[in-house]
């Protein structure tokens, strides 16, 4: 019988690291790359996770709640976003980002219309594969309230030759 106890506090303790601490999913898609992958798996940090600028997070969109989406916050509460779209620069706050992480330049517009400020308790957020990508520039997605954030993307647990930091 201590087995049977064992094992329901092995299964105790692995669902509440998984539901407050950690957890783990795979990229569906392209619209991460070249930074991520379809099919990677990632180490997601959930515990008193705070969004900050530049941070690869796990969404559930409002309208698409039943698919986690890996996007990049690229501005957050108060912040102006802009993009101009002919020379294809990201503006926030009226200063150009540094986008190293990209695989070519902004041209997909999608619905909304800039500049736009975040409103508070929300985050701006972009795939890294910009021509790709179903983001905060459509209205189906918008802007991400911080209660549908599931938590920041931390480390690449698979392919095992990508196995580290995605921050590098």
């Amino acid at each position: 019988m201590e087995w049977i106890q064992a094992i329901v506090i092995a299964l105790v303790i692995a669902f509440v690291i998984r539901t407050f601490f950690f957890t783990m999913i795979r990229v569906d898609g392209q619209s991460m790359e070249p930074t991520l992958h379809h099919n990677d798996r990632l180490i997601v940090t959930k515990f008193m996770y705070k969004p900050k600028q530049g941070d690869i997070i796990i969404l559930r969109p409002p309208m698409h709640k039943d698919t986690p989406y890996v996007k990049r916050i690229i501005a957050l509460p108060g912040q102006e976003v802009n993009i101009d779209f002919e020379n294809k620069i990201v503006y926030v706050d009226g200063v150009p980002l540094d986008e190293p992480y990209i695989a070519e330049p902004t041209a997909t517009k999608g619905d909304i219309d800039f500049p736009v400020v975040v409103p508070e308790d929300t985050v701006f957020v972009l795939g890294d594969n910009r021509n790709r990508s179903r983001d905060s520039r459509f209205s189906d997605v918008g802007m991400i309230p911080f209660d549908s954030i599931i938590g920041k993307a931390t480390i690449r647990l698979w392919p095992l030759k990508d196995f580290g930091s995605i921050y590098k």
